[in-house]
């Protein structure tokens, strides 16, 4: 079994007295339905279990009225020998966004407050999700449902789940928390990590790129040791995706979907990374692109990384909407989308250009995966820094270096700190830990100890009773 970070978000929300249902969103085939049902199965007594997609009749046991004894009445008919026991039973709604019934009902199971609920989905964050196919499937209901799309604003708890990030694919490696602590030592203390350790890791992260962080391709691998089987589970993955871009997507964004993600590998192989419609087809335009990218993005299949030319905070408010970058979510799909031969390539250090593009993926990975929105600067004068991220709240700019490169934009900025206002830049690439100045350089493989956790805010009380007074001893004068 694959450890995930998410098991513990999962036990804090069960501890956490009077907790709301509980809905995992996250992109296809990242886990969802496996943790759920491992987290159930160890600590609930009684798990029911229903998915939308494989059991449909289980739809009719939400239409009408969402009533918690209702439903329990509904579901006894339909499966055999249920138990339903406060306090002691969850229930896992699978899928879904196939039943926006069960997702209403999720109200009243909160203020009956009698079982755990745990709901997960794909494609939730897209908009109108499924209408077409709802549609015709309602015209099969003959009760009226009314307010069957109402989501159940303030009665359910919303996380999200990602692929595995470099640190869960250690540890499905067998790598124990002692040599991630000892690389968080190097890291704080800014000391160079030993050859040995240093080597070890920069193969686990050309892995770990090779096969990314979806579960069906990491399992493959550590059963087999087999590329060729991670490769046949990303095959059936991306076929699952294509299916979805036609099959849920609105009629009019069809078409451009799968052109918009087939892109993703050309605009990335571009010296101006930035992404451009003229690329998707000759003669593409926003107008006919927008809505198809913006369902890849409500979708989680990609993320995009918004420029600014200013290195301040916030980054969101400098950012400009209409330029920007397009990686994917996970960097198993980006090679994925390449050719055949390209894993073998990434773990014999045959790249070639491309490099650069896989490790720039590669670090909007790790910052996606870090709940982070993405932003990079880029001026007209040709500086570049390929990501801006807030750390204790300063802008910090990252540079992502496939080879041992002077990096000419980082050294700009660094001189100018009364134009750019930054006191330091990092660099990630191949080296090892070391620090000239302002320029802090650090192994690929460290990505993932950045801390981007938001800043502690303490704020000292105001004594509301001095102020009271001295307004009295003002107005009495």
């Amino acid at each position: 079994m694959l450890k995930r970070k998410i098991e513990n978000t999962l036990v804090e929300w069960k501890n956490r007295s009077g907790h709301k249902p509980l809905v995992i969103m996250g992109i296809r085939q990242c886990g969802k339905t496996f943790i759920a049902q491992h987290f159930a199965a160890e600590n609930y007594k009684n798990v029911i279990y229903m998915n939308f997609i494989k059991e449909p009749e289980r739809i009719n046991a939400f239409v009408g009225s969402k009533e918690v004894d209702n439903i329990l009445l509904n579901l006894s008919a339909q499966i055999q020998g249920v138990k339903f026991v406060p306090g002691e039973t969850c229930f896992i709604f699978d899928e879904i966004q196939e039943c926006p019934e069960a997702r209403t009902s999720l109200k009243f199971f909160k203020e009956d407050g009698r079982f755990d609920v745990i709901a997960t989905g794909s494609l939730l964050g897209v908009q109108g999700y499924g209408d077409e196919l709802r549609e015709r499937r309602r015209k099969l209901i003959l009760k009226e449902d009314l307010g069957i799309n109402s989501v159940p604003v303030g009665s359910e708890e919303i996380i999200e789940m990602y692929p595995l990030d470099f640190e869960e694919f250690l540890w499905a490696n067998g790598l124990n928390q002692d040599v991630i602590e000892a690389l968080r030592k190097f890291y704080k203390e800014e000391t160079p990590v030993p050859a040995g350790i240093h080597v070890a890791m920069k193969n686990y992260l050309n892995l770990y790129v090779a096969i990314g962080g979806l579960p069906a391709p990491v399992n493959a691998f550590l059963a087999t040791n087999n590329m060729n089987a991670v490769s046949e589970e990303y095959q059936a993955i991306l076929e699952e995706y294509r299916d979805d871009m036609v099959k849920y997507a609105p009629d009019k964004d069809k078409p451009h979907i799968r052109e918009c993600f087939n892109s993703i590998p050309k605009q990335l192989a571009k010296e101006n990374k930035k992404f451009q419609y003229s690329k998707v087809k000759p003669g593409g335009r926003g107008e006919a692109y927008a809505g198809s990218l913006q369902w890849l993005e409500d979708a989680g299949i990609i993320c995009r990384c918004y420029n600014t030319d200013i290195t301040g905070l916030p980054m969101e408010g400098n950012a400009k909407d209409n330029v920007f970058k397009v990686y994917t979510s996970d960097i198993g799909l980006l090679i994925a989308m390449l050719t055949p031969g390209t894993r073998a390539d990434i773990l014999q250090g045959n790249l070639g250009g491309f490099k650069g593009a896989i490790f720039e993926n590669l670090m909007a990975d790790t910052l996606h995966k870090k709940h982070q929105n993405l932003y990079y600067f880029q001026k007209d004068s040709g500086l570049e820094l390929e990501f801006l991220v807030r750390m204790k709240g300063e802008c910090v700019p990252i540079e992502v270096k496939a080879k041992n490169a002077k990096a000419k934009s980082a050294q700009t900025v660094l001189k100018h700190p009364e134009k750019y206002g930054v006191k330091q830049i990092i660099k990630f690439g191949d080296y090892n830990v070391g620090r000239e100045g302002q320029l802090f350089t650090l192994p690929s493989y460290m990505q993932f100890l950045l801390d981007l956790e938001p800043e502690e805010i303490i704020l000292e009380p105001i004594d509301v009773n001095a102020v009271n007074a001295l307004a009295k001893e003002i107005l009495n004068l």
